[in-house]
């Protein structure tokens, strides 16, 4: 609706006329002598309204009534509001300026030119401010709109990603003789074991939003065994030497696989996963493989998967040995003098241990 109206709200005649003469020839003119008639109009007009002049004095001698009951009521809000006064106080104005005046017209009024010019001014900047608002509130609209359909597309994303991740881990376990429920338990260990280093060691710097990509990374640990031949990964008796260099290789590959091959959306997903396959063979006292890395130098999420993987191949069965008991897995990690661990580890896993054991029976192999 266009604002082509001036609402004058002014008990004394002479100046309510001459206000109405100013602007005639630019605005429909509204002009009343109280503050129901005022009410009314601003009810039933206030779109079609370009502003109010009021003189605060209808219909209580008491100033600033009727702006008070017209702020509570919002209605300068939504139109500019210019006070009609004859008072020229700082503190008056301020008072006036607290209740929602936008602009004042003193008494005896200046030039006609002067009072047109003032309230245009006002109507314009007024104008232009509810057209920014509105603006504003369209462009927060589209943007939620836009955030909302890129939020709902990352989820998307992360779900193919993840679809895509435990299909190459599928394939792994499958070509492994392994079962579907291996990776979930490497997955519910690594986000376990990280929880307690967590805990006990805030000086890593592990964050949950971190491990829960550590956890997903985890799946991928033995990417690298899709290129190891069967008569290798399936021997059930004691490998050579060779054989053993060949079955070492699959860190190196696996690394190169993630780096080359595996395009997830995800940078820092792409790191974990590139330095888990690869290092999860380390050992803490530099005696592991591919880079014989020693200490702190294994990132903290190698070193959790490294762990895991250890406990999930004590407690399940392979072609080349049957499972472990809980206990005894425990025992051997924890007691190990092969210096796989570092003290830290061992007592975050020491933690954990009847969490893992819950894992374990509920991810057990058929």
């Amino acid at each position: 609706m266009v604002r082509d109206t001036v609402l004058i709200l002014e008990e004394e005649d002479a100046s309510r006329k001459k206000l109405s003469e100013i602007f005639q020839d630019k605005y429909k003119i509204l002009a009343v002598t109280n503050e129901k008639e005022g009410l009314d109009i601003l009810r039933a007009q206030g779109p079609s309204l370009a502003v109010v002049l009021v003189n605060l004095k209808i219909p209580a001698k008491e100033n600033f009534q009727v702006l008070k009951r017209l702020s509570e009521k919002k209605f300068p809000n939504h139109i500019p509001f210019i006070m009609i006064t004859d008072e020229t106080t700082g503190a008056y104005e301020k008072k006036g300026y607290e209740y929602g005046i936008v602009s004042y017209i003193k008494k005896p009024f200046p030039s006609d030119a002067i009072v047109k010019q003032l309230v245009d001014n006002v109507v314009e900047v007024f104008q232009y401010k509810r057209h920014l608002e509105v603006t504003v509130k369209k462009q927060t609209e589209k943007l939620k709109k836009q955030n909302s359909m890129l939020k709902l597309m990352a989820e998307k994303q992360k779900h193919m990603n993840e679809v895509l991740i435990d299909s190459l881990s599928n394939i792994v376990e499958f070509r492994n003789l392994e079962s579907e429920q291996h990776i979930k338990r490497i997955r519910r260990f690594t986000l376990c074991l990280g929880n307690s280093v967590i805990n006990l060691y805030p000086e890593y710097g592990l964050t949950q939003q971190q491990l829960e990509i550590i956890g997903r990374a985890s799946s991928l640990h033995d990417i690298g065994k899709i290129v190891i031949p069967d008569n290798i990964i399936l021997k059930s008796g004691k490998l050579t030497e060779d054989e053993y260099e060949v079955i070492k290789s699959h860190t190196t590959k696996g690394a190169e696989i993630i780096e080359r091959v595996v395009h997830i959306d995800s940078k820092e997903f792409s790191n974990y996963a590139y330095d888990i396959a690869r290092h999860h063979h380390e050992k803490y006292d530099g005696s592991g493989y591919p880079d014989g890395l020693k200490g702190d130098d294994i990132s903290i999420a190698a070193q959790i998967v490294s762990l895991v993987d250890v406990y999930d191949a004590l407690t399940s069965k392979r072609v080349y040995k049957a499972a472990y008991t809980t206990d005894k897995a425990f025992q051997i990690i924890v007691n190990g003098q092969n210096g796989s661990f570092s003290s830290k580890l061992s007592k975050a896993f020491t933690e954990v241990r009847e969490e893992f054991e819950t894992i374990v029976k509920k991810y057990c192999d058929d």
